[in-house]
């Protein structure tokens, strides 16, 4: 089974001239989820990591499933208006526009050793906005750790400080 089997494109999605990977067919295959689960698990060579950060939303379907695996507590990353107390937010923008993404003040302890988990990385704007949420706070980003790379987007470029690692390369 090859986890790209899984992944379908949509044309001009969310505006025209975007390809969407969309994942939705993945989490829907139960034993692609959990190999994917598994492959993501394992770009994390020993290291310790105390919180995995998962990004609206669909970095949410593995975030929570990584945490569980690494015995580390989960935090969501929102969008504005998402979170019920008090947050930190950071503009970035994208391959389409400009967006906000918000996380609760006290969610990451200075020191903590964070694990960021995306679905996808693109331009790497969502991913290097919550790097300085995360830095914000006082957390070590240890990896960020995506199912998907779009590695002719260069998302990378933005991360230069930062271990990357992803199961899928397009």
């Amino acid at each position: 089974m090859q986890l790209q089997d899984y992944i379908r494109d949509i044309q001009d999605f969310p505006k025209p001239g975007i390809i969407f990977k969309d994942i939705t067919p993945l989490l829907c295959e139960a034993n692609a989820y959990a190999k994917a689960a598994t492959q993501l698990h394992s770009l994390i060579e020993n290291e310790h990591i105390d919180i995995v950060v998962g990004v609206e939303s669909r970095g949410f379907f593995f975030g929570g499933v990584l945490a569980k695996k690494l015995n580390a507590g989960f935090v969501p990353v929102r969008k504005p208006g998402k979170l019920p107390f008090d947050t930190v937010s950071q503009t970035y923008d994208l391959e389409y526009g400009t967006d906000t993404l918000e996380i609760h003040k006290d969610a990451i302890k200075p020191g903590d050793k964070v694990l960021l988990h995306d679905d996808v990385l693109a331009t790497g704007g969502t991913a290097a906005a919550v790097v300085k949420l995360i830095e914000k706070l006082g957390g070590e980003v240890v990896q960020c750790n995506f199912l998907i790379e779009l590695d002719f987007l260069s998302g990378r470029d933005k991360l230069p400080n930062q271990k990357i690692a992803a199961v899928i390369h397009y």
